[in-house]
């Protein structure tokens, strides 16, 4: 079942030709999550992505794994756990289980520690 509307007259993109064509995420000023944007070609049939977000250290903190997109533009956030290390890695990879894939796109960002909490604020 395809979920597209037929007014959008885009050109849809092969699995082959498919491909993510915009990867940004801005960490939220809690330091503590992680908005992500992920924008990909126009696709005639829905791919997945594997989206791992790593720390300085290189250890893997989080990932998210989406089955088949609706759309090619996808916002979602992710949780940053642990002490934070910069700089900080979000790797996210195009695919299809019974087809192409492409390079994985990276995005490296430095996550700043929210101002400590004053007496006032737990009041």
């Amino acid at each position: 079942m395809d979920f597209f509307f037929p007014e959008d007259n885009l050109d849809r993109a092969t699995p082959e030709e498919t491909r993510i064509t915009s990867l940004s995420a801005e960490p939220y000023p809690d330091g503590r999550r992680l908005h992500v944007n992920i924008e990909m070609t126009p696709f005639q049939k829905r791919p997945h992505l594997e989206i791992t977000l790593n720390n300085g250290d290189g250890d893997e903190i989080a990932s998210v794994s989406v089955v088949e997109p609706l759309t090619w533009k996808i916002e979602f956030t992710m949780h940053i756990r642990g002490e934070l290390k910069n700089p900080y890695s979000l790797d996210a990879k195009l695919f299809y289980p019974d087809g192409p894939s492409t390079e994985t796109q990276t995005f490296t960002f430095d996550v700043t520690p929210p101002p400590p909490a004053t007496e006032t604020d737990s009041d």
